[in-house]
């Protein structure tokens, strides 16, 4: 099966300090997600889709985005792909995707193998109740392949949309992950001083709860309350986690896996590939700035700086490489580490990423020994 024919160091901000919140937006653009873990374990290089669904005016239209991300995942899967991440935004003039439940639950009805991730779902907007309904029938419907990355949020007009405040999203945080844990035993229970009783119980099992965060201590607690961590790009704060998991007796999620590029191309010719990909580009940088001047009163981090073709062309983050490059980087990564195709980023047209991702298959794929270099017939 090939391609639908229809339808990191970001920058290296190594000298600026940022706060939590902030980390949190980088880590959006490159989620270390639960793959980390089973990376670590398997000592193999994992295979990583990423869909933010944005439809900028120039860009495709919104439902062929929809439709083609569907095609390519199926694809992916198809191909021994590992996992498929989804985030979560609300409000953005370029429809970025606000609800990763649905979406993952369209995703269970193609797929058969992929393990589809939320990454990460805003968790202080949702009413409790009807998240963990949700989160069940689609962990259902995926037969059991759904792991519910969350984080706290950070955008002041994504609360405001929802009648919730900022100021206690991170106590709201763990009442979440509490809530959870008891409405998928299955039985009536008490919560603020009322009686709930979730149905139906998430099957064959709860699905895995992943907490995003960006300290130490946020590691930590994640050791302690949640199944997994989702760290941003400083692999110093996985270690913390790893300490933590270790000391409360845990089995020991292994080293920091390599991290590919949050964004990568394959291209016979890439010069003329930047022409194409750039405005996309831009615009997803440029969005992340006006984002953290929203949250922080000005632009932070790598997104301070004004995002120029040309830094971007040099930067380890966005890549745009022939097949044997491709491979080289495939085997400078080594067999622990993750590998990333974003392949629709901020509304690239369907039929250039299908393209993309034929050449993929053909001159890159069948060369890589890593775990979804495979027959896709074994993949099912």
């Amino acid at each position: 099966m090939g391609p639908p024919e229809s339808a990191a160091d970001a920058f290296q901000p190594a000298t600026v300090v940022l706060e939590e919140d902030l980390l949190d937006l980088i880590a959006e653009t490159s989620p270390l997600f639960r793959l980390f873990i089973e990376s670590a374990k398997l000592g193999v290089m994992r295979f990583h889709l990423t869909y933010d669904m944005r439809a900028p005016q120039f860009g495709a239209p919104v439902t062929d985005l929809y439709a083609a991300m569907l095609d390519q995942v199926q694809w992916a899967d198809g191909l021994g792909f590992d996992a498929v991440g989804l985030g979560e935004h609300h409000g953005s003039d370029d429809g970025y995707n606000p609800s990763p439940l649905p979406l993952a639950a369209a995703i269970a009805a193609r797929t058969h193998s992929i393990i589809i991730q939320t990454a990460i779902l805003v968790a202080p907007l949702y009413d409790l109740p009807k998240l963990a309904e949700d989160t069940a029938v689609t962990q259902i419907l995926s037969g059991g392949r759904l792991e519910l990355g969350i984080g706290a949020g950070y955008r002041a007009s994504e609360f405001e949309t929802f009648a919730r405040s900022l100021e206690d999203r991170w106590q709201r945080m763990g009442e979440t992950i509490e809530f959870l844990r008891k409405a998928w035993q299955g039985a009536p229970f008490q919560w603020d001083g009322r009686t709930c009783h979730i149905t139906p119980v998430p099957a064959p099992a709860p699905p895995p709860i992943l907490l995003g965060g960006s300290s130490p201590a946020a590691a930590r607690r994640a050791a302690r309350i949640a199944d997994g961590w989702l760290p941003p790009l400083d692999p110093n704060l996985w270690h913390p986690y790893r300490e933590e998991c270790l000391t409360l007796g845990q089995a020991d999620p292994g080293p920091y896996p390599a991290q590919g590029p949050i964004f990568l191309w394959v291209s016979d010719d890439p010069e003329s590939a930047w022409a194409t990909l750039m405005p996309h580009v831009l615009h997803q940088l440029d969005s992340y700035s006006r984002w953290t001047r929203e949250a922080f009163g000005k632009p932070a981090g790598p997104y301070a700086e004004a995002m120029t073709p040309e830094r971007i062309k040099k930067s380890s983050a966005y890549r745009v490489l022939t097949p044997e490059q491709t491979l080289e980087l495939a085997d400078e990564l080594g067999d622990h580490s993750v590998f990333y195709l974003n392949p629709l980023l901020a509304g690239i047209d369907p039929a250039e990423a299908n393209k993309m991702l034929a050449l993929y298959e053909r001159q890159v794929h069948p060369h890589l020994p890593c775990s979804a270099a495979k027959n896709p017939a074994q993949s099912h």
